[in-house]
C-alpha cells in the first residue's frame, strides 16, 4: 500500500529524482522522460473519460490503472535482478496486451473498413481518444529509445503499442460507429 502523508520532499530540488530501486537519476534522464510521458498519457485518458459511458468508460478505467503499472514498471531498473528481489517490481503482462487486442477485435468487427486516413476530431470523446492515441505513441518512441540505452520490459513497449492503437479503433466508435469520422482529404486546399 502506498501511503503519502507529505507531498513535497524538497528532494528533487537540485533536478534528481528517485527511480523505483532508490537510485538517484537526473530528472530529464530517458528513463524518467519514459515514464513521465505515460504519466501524461494517463491524464489523457482521464481527459477522454469526461465523455465517456458505460463499458468504454470501464475500459478506459482499466487502461489508467495499467498506466500505472506501466510506469511503475519503468520506473525500476535493474530486470535482471526481478527475480533475487525479496519484493519483486510490478511488471507489465502480455496478458494486459491480449486484453487490449480482444477489445480492439472486438470494437474493430463493428466498424466498416477504412478508405481514408482520419482527422483527429468528430466528437469529444472521439478528438480526446485522438490525442491520446498521440501521447501513446510519443510514450513507445521514447521507451523504444530507452531500450536502446538499458533494459526494459518488452511487455511494456507491446502495451504502448496496442494501446495506441486501441485509441484510435475506440475513435472510431466514439464517432458514431464511424459515420461521423473526419476524413482527410488529400491536396482539399491548394
Amino acid at each position: 500500500m502506498v501511503v503519502l502523508n507529505k507531498i513535497y520532499t524538497k528532494t528533487g530540488d537540485a533536478g534528481e529524482t528517485a527511480l523505483g530501486n532508490g537510485a538517484r537519476v537526473a530528472k530529464h534522464s530517458m528513463r524518467v522522460t519514459a515514464y513521465g510521458t505515460v504519466d501524461e498519457a494517463n491524464a489523457t485518458i482521464g481527459l477522454a473519460r469526461l465523455h465517456a459511458t458505460s463499458e468504454m468508460d470501464s475500459q478506459l478505467a482499466a487502461i489508467q490503472n495499467d498506466l500505472f503499472d506501466l510506469g511503475a514498471d519503468l520506473c525500476r531498473p535493474d530486470m535482471e535482478k526481478d527475480a533475487e528481489s525479496e519484493y519483486p517490481p510490478l511488471r507489465v503482462s502480455d496478458a494486459q496486451v491480449e486484453r487490449l487486442e480482444a477489445e480492439i477485435d472486438v470494437m474493430n468487427e463493428a466498424l466498416e473498413p477504412l478508405r481514408s486516413f482520419i482527422l483527429p476530431g468528430g466528437s469529444a470523446l472521439a478528438a480526446n481518444l485522438h490525442l491520446c492515441r498521440t501521447v501513446s505513441r510519443r510514450a513507445e518512441r521514447l521507451s523504444v529509445e530507452l531500450a536502446t540505452m538499458e533494459a526494459i520490459n518488452p511487455a511494456a513497449v507491446k502495451y504502448l503499442n496496442r494501446l495506441s492503437d486501441w485509441c484510435f479503433v475506440a475513435s472510431r466508435i466514439a464517432n458514431n460507429g464511424g459515420l461521423d469520422d473526419v476524413l482527410w482529404v488529400p491536396g482539399a486546399n491548394r
